[in-house]
């Protein structure tokens, strides 16, 4: 994934900061605890398509 979509990529639902987890290949917002997959190099920014993730 090309790192300068890090600079104008944020989550959908509260426009806050992602981590990229290039082992997992995805992109996460911890607060609001959703981890957006990334498939053939495209993320998939939709929050039906995002995994719930367990609190840190």
């Amino acid at each position: 994934m090309d790192a300068r979509l890090f600079d104008i990529l944020v989550c959908p639902l509260c426009k806050g900061p992602l981590e990229y987890d290039k082992k997992a290949q995805e992109l996460t917002c911890r607060p609001d605890r959703l981890a957006y997959p990334i498939r053939d190099g495209i993320p998939i920014m939709w929050a039906d398509q995002a995994r719930k993730i367990e609190p840190v």
